[in-house]
Formats: structure tokens, sequence, C-alpha cells
């Protein structure tokens, strides 16, 4: 397809932003923050040679120790780490490029390893994930079965989630987005196998879904709701999560963020293996944006598997309104450019994905060099 004609090209408008185009690099951990969970200074290179994206959304960051799941990933609580991601803004906004810090708390899928201090980690419900689990030393063992949360603990998860927002404006992010897929911790707090309370956060759908709704109340006196996202996986099974009805669940949840008029909302489709263990692309897998697109009225962003052609199908079948990529945005830095030429992408070195220095995370060559 001509340059010309590449609906991926065309710019966007989101809520109050205006978008270059609608490639979207995908939050992607890297794990290679330094000590005290601080951003590698090397991540600022690797995110400016992105910039040409229409939107960054950065790697996941903790908003808490507690929120902490796998080694050497960044967070967003303490004024060393905003110091460091506003090198990593400055930079990107230097280049002419748009960034989103990525709101995280994992929840279960933790360990007590990174947060010795707090002990177990923190869950709706006191219910072990099956599988394994990174520790602080990088080794897998067995999920650990976690500490129900309190009222108490949850109101803290609340403010941690809004200090988080605070610091993200500090460092000058254009937008937060809230993570509440995955598995992790918004996520279990919503469906059924991971959140059996019998309190105001749990049972009905009302209840399952007053975290986000509180976090959203709050995380908007920091960030216009236009510069807010939210991410889900409706149908994603990673951290071993299910609903007993997620078109149901799924589709009150999203007519309840229509009500925030959000910046975006951000879906992962199953077809592609969130936990990120192979290049699988399961063409079986219900099509979470046939299911969801039309139940959403906001600027609509979908990821999980696409290249070129597939984005490209999906914007103009209005599936989507951007397209977010991630293995591709990991070894190709200038992806925009490629696809606007149609060029040969660069394949990705699996191995270096996670943890190291430079080599798979700077290195990649652009077009130009």
């Amino acid at each position: 397809m001509p340059q010309e004609n590449l609906q991926l090209l065309q710019p966007l408008k989101m809520g109050t932003l205006e978008l270059k185009n609608r490639i979207v690099m995908a939050p992607l951990t890297r794990m290679r923050a330094i000590e005290n969970d601080v951003p590698n200074p090397l991540a600022q290179s690797y995110y400016v040679q992105r910039a040409s994206a229409g939107l960054i959304i950065s790697e996941a960051t903790q908003v808490s120790p507690l929120g902490k799941g796998y080694p050497a990933t960044p967070g967003l609580y303490s004024p060393e780490q905003t110091a460091a991601w506003a090198k990593i803004v400055q930079g990107v906004h230097a280049k002419g490029g748009k960034i989103f810090a990525q709101l995280w708390h994992v929840g279960r899928i933790s360990h007590s390893s990174f947060h010795e201090t707090d002990g177990l980690p923190i869950a709706p419900s006191a219910i072990k994930p099956e599988g394994k689990t990174f520790t602080q030393s990088w080794s897998m063992v067995p999920y650990e079965t976690p500490r129900a949360m309190t009222v108490k603990d949850i109101h803290t998860v609340i403010e941690q989630f809004y200090q988080g927002a605070l610091n993200a404006k500090e460092a000058g992010f254009d937008g937060v987005e809230i993570h509440n897929a995955n598995g992790y911790l918004l996520d279990q707090f919503l469906q059924s196998s991971t959140n059996q309370r019998t309190d105001e956060y749990g049972g009905s759908k009302e209840n399952r879904t007053r975290l986000i709704q509180q976090i959203l109340d709050r995380v908007k006196t920091v960030f216009d709701s236009s510069r807010i996202g939210v991410r889900l996986s409706p149908f994603g099974t990673f951290g071993d999560i299910s609903d007993e009805d997620p078109i149901g669940l799924f589709t009150y949840v999203i007519e309840m963020l229509n009500t925030y008029q959000l910046g975006y909302l951000h879906v992962i489709e199953p077809r592609s293996t969130s936990a990120g263990a192979n290049d699988k692309v399961e063409t079986e897998a219900p099509c979470t944006s046939d299911q969801f697109r039309n139940v959403y009225k906001g600027c609509f962003i979908s990821a999980g598997g696409y290249d070129r052609q597939s984005g490209e199908a999906a914007l103009q079948n209005n599936q989507a309104d951007a397209i977010a990529y991630g293995r591709l945005y990991i070894s190709n830095p200038d992806l925009v450019e490629r696809f606007a030429e149609n060029a040969p992408l660069n394949p990705y070195q699996r191995d270096t994905f996670y943890g190291g220095s430079e080599k798979g995370y700077t290195d990649y060559p652009s077009l130009k060099r």
C-alpha cells in the first residue's frame, strides 16, 4: 500500500493530544532498572530512539515496593525515580514525541523477597496462583499465597496510584495509563477467580469495579481525564486468572469507563501470548476488538501480535483507532519509518528481552545507520 494511503501514518486526535501517527509503542517490561528501582541511564536512549511513535507508553512502573513483581523493574514512587524519568521524558519531547507512564501494581504476582519488610504479596483474596514467579535474585520459585487486603490496604493502594500520577506529572509525562490487565492487582479485583471478597470490593460487578473507579477518581485530580488511559485484557489468562462471565464483566467495565471520557482504552488481543513466552499467534482466540470496539465510545487502541499488514487492516476495518506494537518496537526503533517505506524489519533477539545492558536494548540499527 502506498505511504500516503496508510492509515497507520495518519494523525489522530486522542483526547486533547494530537498524535502524529497511529503507531503506539506498547508498554514493554525490560528489567534493566538500577538500584532502588531507578530507570537505567540507558533508558533515555532507548525511548528517544523510538520517539517517532505517535505515542510511547512506558514500561510498567510500580507505584510502591509492594507493587513490584519482577527483578529490575523501575518505580515511580520516589524522588530519585521521578528525576530519572524526567530526563527520559525531556529526551522524548525534544524529538517531538509523546509519552505516557504506565502505573502498575502486580498484587499476588509478586514474591516476598522484593519487599521483605512488608512480607507476603497482597491480593483481593488469599488465593495462590498456579505456576512460578521470579524472586529478587532472578530465580524461579512457586507463587506464595498472598495476604488478603484489608479495606485500609485498598485505600493505601489508591493513594499510591494517586502519588504515582503526581510523580508522573512532575516528571513531565503527557499522561498516564492505569495497568488494569494481565492478571495484576487491578485485574485481580475485577475477575471472579481471584476476587472472592464479600465486602464492598467483591461479589457484584459494581463492587469488583469499585477499586478502578476510585483510582480513576483520584488520578483525574492530577491529569485531565483526556490524559488518562486504561489497559484491559478481557480474555487474558496470564497470572492464572479468569472470570465466569468475561463478556458480561468487561462490557460492564467498559461502559463504566465511558463515563470518564478517557484519552483512550487499550485492549490486548489474546491471540498473542500475553506472557511473551513464545511467538505463537492463536488464530482461534476470541477477538477482543470485535467484541468490545463498539462498546467503548472513545479512542480505542488494540495490541497483540500485529504486523504492518494486520495493523493497517484493523484500522481500515474500524476495529481500532491506533495499534500498539511491542516486540517489533524492541528491535526496530524506527518502526514508523520502516512501515512508511515498507522496509524489512530487524529480527528481535528474545534472549535479550529481559535484563542485561545495551545489547538487545539500544543497539538495534535504524535504517539511517
